[in-house]
């Protein structure tokens, strides 16, 4: 039977917790109900697994944490102790949809629990949190969040109208999952095309068009990631999730925002993954040339006289200098070089982005030369190449010579030679 999976504080929030089980029961699905709370359980029935079980999944001895009253470690604890339980009921095929509510230490546990679950499991959270800034529960995972409007704090007029539809939806999430129609396999399903993750900006969207282009020609379902920060951390967590055969990370421009400080990092993990998990990747250093803000008036102070441009009312776009580009470029290097994964980078000599082209304000040899410098001497005496092609990152060549050597490195991947299960062939409908 399809199963929602009810994670929850029970010693703060067991009547709401009571009534979401029995509206789930009514919409046709089981419930199991996780207690990650630490105080003594305050619902109807008893949790199917209880706190204790909980705190011992996240390391920890449930009275030790009461005793000790430290309520951020009590979190900490039962936030890890509920994702392992999450993951042992979805492994057993018990999981087919997770639904939490809470203030912000449920919210925090929640999103936790449900971190580690695959792309396209149903998680649903209504949260008092909800109406401010949701990057710390959402992260690059696709979680459903509903502002609560009133507290948490019993069943009332208005909560009842609220959490009625959280429980409809991801009752009705888990049905049409756990039925698997025409068209809603999960992501990564063995019948599914090879998956292949690109990241793209606006001004690089040509370049990942041609090589999306060709790589569908060659058989593969190609998922395009917008380079904002949230878009690169999914596609890290794409890779870590075993979901890709391959990665086109032809726009790398969130590394300028995280090392000047712009408002769209992914992260100091970025670019990281591919390598550290042996996935074939093609690499190049598109839009390495810009760091991000918001309105002109929000470019900090400490960059007065930079070469800024005003990409549209809510984003300016600030010029990386020639330290900048040597320092990504050293960056880029070192990332790539130090895992199993195969890789090969691609340097456009002509440019790395839209902007950055004869009469466009990025335009800036010296600086793209410090950076594709830097690639090319951190990379000296490793296994990652470097391709050199003398055009702009939009030339269609440029995008399709990257496709076709990542089509390489993908058939290319196995021991001895051997063709990776999924992986297109010629002859079978990709292009020889």
């Amino acid at each position: 039977m399809t199963t929602v999976v009810l994670v929850g504080t029970l010693d703060t929030k067991g009547s709401e917790y009571d009534w979401l089980r029995d509206r789930v029961r009514e919409l046709g699905c089981d419930v199991l109900l996780v207690d990650a709370g630490v105080g003594p359980a305050r619902s109807a029935a008893a949790p199917d697994v209880d706190a204790a079980r909980v705190a011992a999944a996240g390391g920890a001895d449930l009275e030790r944490l009461r005793a000790a009253g430290d309520r951020g470690a009590a979190v900490r604890a039962m936030a890890e102790g509920a994702a392992v339980v999450l993951a042992e009921l979805y492994a057993a095929g018990r999981l087919d949809a997770v639904l939490a509510v809470g203030g912000s230490g449920g919210s925090a546990i929640a999103a936790r629990a449900v971190r580690d679950l695959p792309i396209g499991v149903p998680k649903v959270l209504v949260s008092t949190m909800a109406s401010g800034d949701v990057a710390p529960y959402i992260g690059a995972k696709d979680v459903t969040l509903m502002y609560s409007v009133v507290d948490i704090a019993g069943i009332n007029r208005l909560s009842r109208q609220i959490l009625g539809n959280a429980a409809a939806a991801a009752a009705g999430m888990a049905r049409f999952r756990s039925a698997a129609p025409v068209g809603a396999a999960p992501v990564g399903a063995g019948a599914d095309r090879p998956l292949i993750g690109a990241s793209m900006f606006g001004v690089t969207t040509p370049a990942v068009e041609a090589a999306r282009a060709r790589l569908e020609e060659l058989g593969y379902e190609v998922l395009v990631f917008h380079a904002t920060g949230a878009g690169g951390r999914a596609l890290e967590g794409l890779v870590d999730s075993d979901l890709l055969a391959g990665v086109l990370d032809l726009t790398t421009t969130e590394l300028a925002d995280e090392l000047v400080g712009g408002v769209l990092s992914a992260g100091p993990s970025r670019l990281t993954a591919a390598a550290r998990r042996g996935v074939p990747q093609v690499v190049a250093p598109g839009a390495l040339d810009m760091v991000n803000f918001g309105p002109a008036e929000t470019v900090p102070e400490r960059f007065a006289g930079r070469n800024c441009y005003v990409h549209n009312p809510t984003v300016t776009l600030m010029r990386t200098t020639t330290a900048e580009m040597a320092e990504l470029g050293r960056q880029v290097a070192a990332k790539l070089r130090v895992g199993p994964g195969p890789a090969v980078v691609f340097v456009p000599r002509g440019g790395v982005s839209a902007l950055d082209q004869p009469g466009q304000p990025f335009h800036d040899p010296v600086a793209d030369a410090a950076c594709f410098d830097a690639i090319t001497a951190g990379l000296r005496g490793s296994p990652v190449q470097v391709v050199t092609l003398d055009v702009h990152i939009n030339d269609p060549a440029f995008g399709l010579a990257m496709a076709d050597r990542l089509h390489q490195l993908i058939a290319a991947a196995p021991p001895a030679g051997a063709a990776p299960a999924g992986v297109p062939q010629a002859g079978s409908g990709g292009r020889p």
